[in-house]
C-alpha cells in the first residue's frame, strides 16, 4: 500500500519542479518590463526631489542630508513593495555602505563609465538584462543618476561647507561620495524583479 501511495504522490510533482532551465522571455515582455521600470524609476526620482527641496526649502543643506540617509531608504522600500520589486541606489563611490553594488549592478556602473567617455549622455543612460542568480530568472534594470550642478554638488562636490562636512562625517564616517563635478555619475538607480 505505502508504494502505491508513493507512486501517487511522485507522479503529481510538477515537472517545473525538476529543471532549472530559464524560461524564454519575448520582446514584447521584455520592452513591458523596461516600460515598468522607467517608470518606477521615475516615481522613485520624482518621489527623492520632492523630499530634498522640501528639506532644502525648510532648513538647508545639513538638514537635507539627514533627510536623505533616513527618508531614501524607507521610500525604495515602500516603492519596493508596492511594484513587487526590489529597488535602490548604488554608486562606484558609496556614501552609504549598505547600497553597496552587487556584482552585476558594478559591472553595469563600469559600463556606465564607459559610455559617458564615449560621449553618451549621462541623463539617458539606461541598460535591462534577464539573467539567473540562484537558479532563479530575474530582470534587471539600472538607470544612471546624473550629478546636478545643485544639491548634489553641495554635499557631493570636491568642496564642502564646514556644517554639510560635520554631518556627512556623522551619518557617514566611510563616505566616498566626494568629489563630483556636475554631469558625472552619481550612481545608479536598480530595480531587480523576479520572473
Amino acid at each position: 500500500m505505502k508504494k502505491v501511495i508513493f507512486a501517487a504522490i511522485v507522479l503529481t510533482l510538477p515537472i517545473a519542479c525538476t529543471t532549472d532551465a530559464p524560461r524564454q522571455v519575448s520582446a514584447d515582455e521584455q520592452k513591458a518590463l523596461a516600460v515598468e521600470g522607467k517608470k518606477i524609476f521615475m516615481e522613485f526620482g520624482k518621489t527623492l526631489v520632492g523630499h530634498v527641496k522640501k528639506s532644502m526649502k525648510s532648513g538647508g543643506p545639513v538638514k537635507t542630508i539627514t533627510v536623505c540617509n533616513e527618508i531614501a531608504p524607507t521610500v525604495a522600500a515602500d516603492l519596493s513593495k508596492k511594484h513587487g520589486v526590489e529597488l535602490g541606489r548604488t554608486s562606484l563611490k558609496l556614501r552609504n555602505p549598505s547600497n553597496a553594488p552587487d556584482a552585476w549592478e558594478k559591472s553595469v556602473l563600469m559600463k556606465f563609465e564607459q559610455r559617458k567617455a564615449a560621449g553618451e549622455k549621462v541623463k539617458t543612460m539606461a541598460y535591462k538584462e534577464i539573467v539567473m542568480e540562484d537558479g532563479k530568472q530575474y530582470f534587471r534594470m539600472m538607470k544612471a543618476i546624473p550629478t546636478a550642478q545643485k544639491p548634489c554638488l553641495m554635499c557631493h562636490g570636491g568642496k564642502v561647507k564646514a556644517g554639510i562636512e560635520n554631518q556627512l562625517s556623522k551619518l557617514y564616517p566611510e563616505d566616498k561620495a566626494r568629489g563630483y563635478k556636475a554631469g558625472d555619475i552619481r550612481g545608479a538607480f536598480s530595480l531587480k524583479k523576479e520572473l
